[in-house]
C-alpha cells in the first residue's frame, strides 16, 4: 500500500464537541468531562483503503473553540489537506459560526475539502436545527453529518469521507 499523510483539522466554536468528536474517531471513546481546548491538540489514526492502494495516516489538529479566527489560529491552519468543521445542533447560533469560519479560512487559504458535522444528534429534546437548515448549511460542504461524539453516529463516517476527499484532490493533483 501507498502510504499518505495529511494534516486534517478540527474547527468550530467553544463546547460543540470537537474535541470529543476526535476523541470517539481515534480511541472510541467517550467522556462527559468538558475540558477546553487551549491552542491545539495533535492525535492520528490511520485508515487504509484496500480498493485505492492507499494507508492513510490522518494527522487531526483539534484547534480550540472560535467563533472567529486571528493569525494564531490561521498559523495551525497552514497546510491542512482538509477541514472537518463542528457545530453543535441543540445551539443554531453555531452553525452561523461554521459558516463565518468556512468564509475566513476559504478566503485565507482557497478551497480545500471539508465537511461539516452537526453534533449531539443524541440530544433529540434539545435538538434545534430544522432540516431545511441542514440542507441548507450542507450545501456550503462536500458532505454533512448529523453526528453525536457520545453515541458514536456517523463520526467515523465524517472522517473517512475526509480522507477520502483529500485522497481525490490529491489524485486531481489538487
Amino acid at each position: 500500500m501507498t502510504p499518505m499523510t495529511s494534516k486534517v483539522c478540527v474547527v468550530g466554536d467553544f463546547a460543540v464537541g470537537k474535541t470529543s468528536v476526535v476523541e470517539r474517531f481515534v480511541t472510541n471513546h467517550f467522556s462527559d468531562k468538558y475540558l477546553s481546548t487551549v491552542g491545539v491538540k495533535i492525535d492520528t489514526k490511520d485508515i487504509e483503503f484496500p480498493a485505492r492502494g492507499v494507508a492513510h495516516k490522518l494527522v487531526i489538529w483539534d484547534v480550540a473553540g472560535s467563533d472567529k479566527f486571528g493569525d494564531t489560529e490561521f498559523a495551525y491552519l497552514r497546510g491542512a489537506s482538509g477541514y472537518i468543521y463542528v457545530c453543535d445542533g441543540t445551539r443554531p447560533a453555531t452553525l452561523q459560526a461554521v459558516e463565518n469560519l468556512q468564509r475566513q479560512i476559504t478566503d485565507k487559504y482557497g478551497p480545500i475539502p471539508s465537511v461539516l458535522l452537526v453534533n449531539k444528534r443524541d440530544l433529540t429534546a434539545d435538538w434545534d436545527v430544522s432540516d431545511e437548515r441542514f440542507t441548507k448549511i450542507a450545501a456550503g460542504f462536500a458532505a454533512a453529518y448529523r453526528t453525536s461524539a457520545k453515541t458514536g453516529d456517523d463520526v467515523e463516517q465524517a472522517f473517512i469521507e475526509i480522507a477520502e476527499r483529500i485522497i481525490e484532490n490529491d489524485l486531481r493533483g489538487g
